[in-house]
């Protein structure tokens, strides 16, 4: 886990858009719009969470992601390695054995247990790993609410079927073309 990229920021917001979605699934396009964020590039990131098994897909006209699990069940860290994968926070290089001092070669207790530097990482590591395990998506969707004025939740959704209603009727016209 090295820097946490955009991608993680998309991906927990686009997830964000899945949780009133009930079974009806969302689309990648409209989560990604919904958010003023590249479409291709939220597809790219769902593929990854859908892989992880935090979404499953649904295909076709009403095709799109929706959760799949419970979001009280989908930590903040899960969602972190989904996208950046489990990359640790510090590549140490082993410096301690390169001192010019060492010319007639490295003693044993220049290089004895885990780098001094190194440990002081690990251990900021396993707080931030921790920390992110200690969150879930439904944490920070109730944080939303409690933040977000009363009608926005259902503004949010009306947003959502509008889109999907009208995929819905551009699908319907054009059967309706073809068996014309």
């Amino acid at each position: 886990m090295s820097h946490l990229t955009a991608s993680v920021e998309y991906g927990l917001h686009c997830l964000l858009g899945l949780l009133d979605a009930g079974t009806q699934p969302r689309s990648s396009r409209d989560l990604a719009e919904f958010q003023g964020v590249s479409p291709t590039f939220v597809a790219k990131i769902f593929a990854k969470l859908e892989k992880a098994g935090i979404v499953v897909a649904a295909e076709g006209v009403r095709g799109g992601y929706r959760l799949a699990r419970a979001p009280e069940t989908i930590t903040v860290l899960e969602l972190v390695d989904a996208i950046e994968g489990r990359k640790p926070l510090f590549d140490c290089q082993e410096i301690r054995g390169r001192c010019a001092l060492f010319d007639e070669g490295v003693p044993e207790w220049a290089t004895r247990g885990v780098c001094s530097i190194h440990a002081v990482m690990l251990k900021a590591e396993k707080a931030m790993r921790d920390a992110l395990a200690s969150e879930t998506l439904a944490d920070i969707g109730g944080r939303l609410d409690r933040k977000a004025p009363a009608g926005f939740g259902a503004d949010t959704k009306a947003w959502f079927d509008r889109r999907i209603a009208e995929r819905r009727s551009g699908s319907q016209a054009h059967r309706k073309d073809l068996t014309s």
